[in-house]
């Protein structure tokens, strides 16, 4: 079993790290494609903006040779006494926004920021957006795309105005990763989901293993606890078989006692198992009445009076509660404090003292259960109202049970209400604190 949880693990680990490797490339990719997408759209947006200024305006045209020229386009000096309409003169700074804008939302750029220029070479823009200088020169954010107002071919340059259309793509990689947002999300919702159900795989394999060491356990107890008591009436009607005791009366209602006693034993462990069936199933009934708690437990330790003489040891009351009527079930309720009392007798040591104590506050009765016992570790106090736990008990190895009676006393709590708080030293004591609702007549 070990070998295959480690195997498992190790498998979906590596198909985990793999697939995260797999979605970083990808995406890597994607992001490298959506830029040039955009740097192409953007770049394709400008040139037909240009080509249609151009063209609206319907400008002289001459043909010259092609020449190098500055950021802003051809050498000026080539056509200096040229004087075509220019833009400006043509369109407004509101129409020539909404003309980039429409061919923006054309080339799938919508909801995009983007600032303007129409601007002669080496000279200052004769048309421009409010924040166009501001987003010029900001290079590391921005983006600028730069096109001749005239139309280009491979070997003239045919000039109409020597203007240049500059658009600035406004924080040009938040743009992109803006467009990508969904795909982001999505493969990263989709990974966490993967990592979700992979914890889930392993944490469900765990509880597995554990379920499974309980069952074991479970059931070496269970053989345990029956097979004594069969053993022992297997010896008592072999004994009440032999003549010498069936003619002694006395022996034979010794025996007969024995064979009762561990009867009414099993009986106990059946309605135990009964018990736990039903709180699987959440159909613990209750038969809820006005309840002296005081009368209640001191009618529950009397019926612990042999054991504690055979301990050595007492059990001191001190019921100080001025207010001790509760609405709750006898029988559970008893059962509750009986549990109690019952394993602080179990996990004693010499000298053993338990103290049971009461006080009321406003609402509430707070019942108290402590003794000088061998207690609990941390890890036992986390653990001790979890079914079938059974908390180690070093050298002591007559400790009886299922592992079912602190799980039961939990149950039954929460049924009426309340709640129970554990404190627990290793080797000095533990104490059970119960904190139930007072009847509402005293309150």
């Amino acid at each position: 079993m070990k070998r295959t949880f480690l195997a498992i693990v190790i498998l979906i680990s590596l198909s985990l790290f793999g697939l995260i490797l797999l979605q970083v490339s990808w995406f890597k990719n994607l992001l490298e494609t959506t830029r040039t997408q955009y740097y192409n759209n953007y770049n394709q947006v400008a040139v037909t903006v240009a080509n249609e200024l151009y063209n609206t305006n319907n400008k002289q045209i001459i043909r010259l040779p092609k020449r190098s020229g500055t950021i802003f386009g051809t050498d000026p000096h080539l056509y200096h006494n040229i004087k075509p309409i220019t833009v400006e003169q043509k369109f407004t700074q509101q129409e020539v926004s909404e003309m980039i804008r429409k061919h923006l939302e054309r080339n799938h750029l919508k909801h995009v920021d983007f600032e303007f220029a129409i601007a002669e070479p080496n000279d200052e823009p004769e048309m421009a957006s409010k924040n166009f200088y501001d987003a010029y020169w900001d290079t590391i954010n921005n983006k600028r795309f730069i096109v001749p107002v005239i139309p280009i071919n491979n070997n003239d340059i045919e000039i109409g105005a020597a203007e240049n259309l500059v658009i600035m793509a406004i924080a040009f990689d938040q743009q992109i990763w803006k467009s990508l947002r969904w795909i982001v999300l999505g493969a990263g919702l989709f990974t966490i989901v993967i990592i979700a159900a992979f914890f889930v795989t392993v944490k469900s394999l765990l509880k597995q293993k554990k379920l499974s060491e309980i069952k074991s356990d479970f059931i070496n107890n269970m053989t345990h606890e029956f097979k004594t008591p069969l053993a022992t009436i297997s010896l008592a009607v072999d004994a009440l078989r032999n003549e010498k005791v069936q003619a002694d009366r006395e022996k034979s209602r010794y025996f007969s006692n024995i064979i009762k006693e561990e009867n009414i034993r099993m009986n106990k462990h059946v309605e135990t198992i009964l018990q736990a069936a039903l709180m699987d199933r959440q159909e613990l009934q209750l038969n809820l009445k006005p309840i002296h708690i005081h009368e209640l437990i001191t009618d529950t330790v009397d019926t612990y009076e042999l054991q504690l003489q055979e301990k050595g040891g007492e059990i001191q009351l001190m019921l100080n509660a001025k207010h001790d009527v509760i609405n709750a079930d006898e029988v559970h309720f008893t059962n509750l404090i009986s549990n109690l009392v019952d394993n602080a007798i179990k996990y004693s040591k010499d000298k053993l003292k338990i103290i049971i104590s009461t006080h009321s506050t406003k609402n509430n009765l707070v019942i108290r259960i402590e003794d000088n016992g061998i207690g609990m570790s941390k890890e036992s106090v986390k653990r001790i109202f979890e079914k079938f736990y059974r908390a180690h008990t070093g050298n002591l190895h007559n400790v009886k049970g299922f592992g079912l009676g602190m799980s039961y006393v939990k149950t039954v709590i929460d049924a009426h209400k309340g709640k129970i708080k554990v404190e627990s030293v290793l080797g000095k004591g533990s104490s059970f604190t119960i904190d139930v609702p007072l009847a509402e007549q005293q309150i």
